[in-house]
């Protein structure tokens, strides 16, 4: 779908074609620069464009198929740029990439954008509101596009700050269960960040450069001085949310760390409490056992004093009996006997318990 097109002489628009084949015509009539704004277009819409322009058939092949990773690529007068810009969803804390594939040439400029974000609209209507700077060509509008992906880089870093201080809190609060998680996947939502925005490095050194060498080709697509400084200002703002991404990147690094660390004290202490549960435990089954024992000896010695006792009553308590006919009874050693023998019991009594401790 054709979102904008246009042909630009001087900085100003100087007519809106209805149709492509209107835009070719008009550019070949005024010698001015067409800005085609594309949205998911399909094959035969790509065809014309490249058909038009020259457009060098492996990047018609990308700029089809999608899904390239961020880069910078020169045919002959021709830039090829793919951008991945980026918006972050702060209710989910997902970063939601997008693809815009741009061609530059000497008198053109092609957007193919395949989501949202960037809002080009945007872009155009800056640059129409500043004919100076775009009348400087396809490389102005390049810078804007530029500017505008960085642009929005912004919220993303402000979303995955605010998401990683919450994660600090929580790692030291122990009040989520389930901060390794969001680490992980906040983690993984930075790395795809970083693969976004570190390519733009290179990316945009070279087109300080005035994308390399020095024949006319390499002019068409070389910066004036003044673009050159606007870009060294997108540079500038790239390498800034660079580093915050690479701080990120270290912050929840150490987050995992430090949550590790964190969990593995807390079982320690577990493990800790659960071991002087033990010991007082075992401490009190140790006592249990020593006045069991106390017990059990006191119970011998009652038990053996008891026995020893046992002997002399019972030999007194037959002869307590009162029979008449007893022989012992009109014994003349028939009392020495019985005490002798009540005696002898106990002694043999006492011996044996005391030999076996428990007297």
């Amino acid at each position: 779908m054709i979102v904008d097109n246009a042909v630009y002489v001087d900085g100003y628009r100087t007519k809106n074609p209805a149709n492509l084949q209107e835009t070719f015509e008009l550019l070949r009539e005024r010698a001015g620069m067409a800005w085609i704004g594309l949205y998911r277009p399909d094959a035969a819409e790509i065809r014309a464009v490249a058909d038009e322009f020259g457009l060098h058939a492996l990047a018609v092949e990308d700029a089809s198929k999608g899904h390239q990773r961020s880069k910078l690529e020169r045919y002959s007068d021709t830039l090829f740029l793919v951008l991945r810009p980026a918006r972050y969803l702060d209710s989910e804390e997902k970063v939601e990439f997008g693809e815009l594939h741009v061609f530059v040439g000497p008198a053109f400029v092609v957007t193919i954008r395949r989501a949202e974000s960037p809002d080009l609209a945007v872009v155009r209507h800056r640059l129409e509101a500043a004919p100076d700077l775009l009348g400087r060509g396809s490389l102005a509008v390049l810078y804007a596009i530029l500017d505008q992906v960085v642009d929005e880089y912004g919220p993303v870093v402000a979303g995955l700050e605010n998401d990683i201080d919450e994660i600090e809190d929580q790692l030291f609060s122990g009040s989520d269960a389930d901060v390794s998680r969001r680490i992980y996947a906040l983690l993984s939502e930075v790395i795809n960040f970083r693969r976004a925005v570190h390519p733009l490095i290179p990316m945009l050194e070279t087109l300080v450069r005035g994308a390399g060498g020095t024949d006319a080709a390499d002019a068409a697509v070389a910066p004036d001085v003044e673009l050159e400084r606007l870009l060294r200002d997108v540079l500038d703002h790239v390498l800034r949310v660079s580093d915050s991404a690479d701080s990120f990147h270290a912050l929840l690094q150490n987050a995992l760390t430090v949550h590790s660390t964190l969990v593995t004290q807390r079982q320690n202490d577990e493990m800790r409490r659960l071991s002087e549960a033990g010991l007082d435990q075992n401490e009190q089954t140790r006592r249990l056992s020593e006045t069991t024992l106390q017990q059990s000896e006191q119970m011998k010695k009652v038990s053996s004093w008891a026995a020893i006792l046992f002997a002399p009553t019972l030999i007194g308590t037959v002869y307590g009996m009162n029979f008449d006919t007893m022989p012992e009874l009109h014994w003349t050693y028939g009392y020495p006997l019985a005490v002798g023998a009540m005696v002898a019991m106990g002694a043999a009594l006492y011996t044996i318990f005391k030999a076996k401790k428990w007297l």
